[in-house]
């Protein structure tokens, strides 16, 4: 069976699925002023998937945060990728490991078939990692960037 039966870009998930995921994203930005983003798109060809996330974090500026404290959570459906990455303020907190075990455990999930879950579960920890460095402030935070899943090519 393969790791990903989904064929089209925008019918990777089931719409409750996709409502769940955007519901984890609001919920993980709601005890801190960072920021988590989720990007899907069929294939990431000849790239190491990090290298591909880093270069959408930058094409949708997630690097523009007050505190560069955003998070990009990156899946390549098709070609079985995905990545997690993080703007200078939190990864130096967290450190690389910390993100090498959040993608591991979304491998881990993948494998099981549980896509949705995995997404749900990396933005679900990166919440808790973001809020315990970049607390919510109820005076200065603003939703910088918006809550929604991202779907490429």
């Amino acid at each position: 069976m393969a790791l990903f039966p989904f064929t089209r870009k925008n019918n990777f998930f089931a719409e409750d699925e996709k409502q769940r995921i955007v519901a984890a994203i609001r919920d993980a930005e709601l005890t801190t002023s960072g920021e988590v983003r989720v990007y899907i798109e069929s294939r990431c060809r000849f790239v190491d998937p990090l290298d591909r996330a880093a270069e959408l974090f930058w094409m949708l500026k997630m690097d523009y945060t007050q505190d560069h404290n955003a998070v990009l959570v990156y899946v390549a459906v098709r070609d079985h990728q995905f990545a997690v990455y993080a703007d200078k303020g939190i990864h130096d907190k967290m450190g690389g490991e910390y993100w090498q075990k959040e993608v591991a455990a979304m491998k881990k999930h993948f494998q099981q078939e549980q896509y949705a879950d995995a997404i749900i579960h990396v933005v679900t920890d990166v919440g808790i990692a973001l809020q315990s460095n970049f607390p919510y402030n109820r005076e200065t935070d603003k939703n910088e960037l918006p809550d929604d899943i991202v779907f490429g090519n």
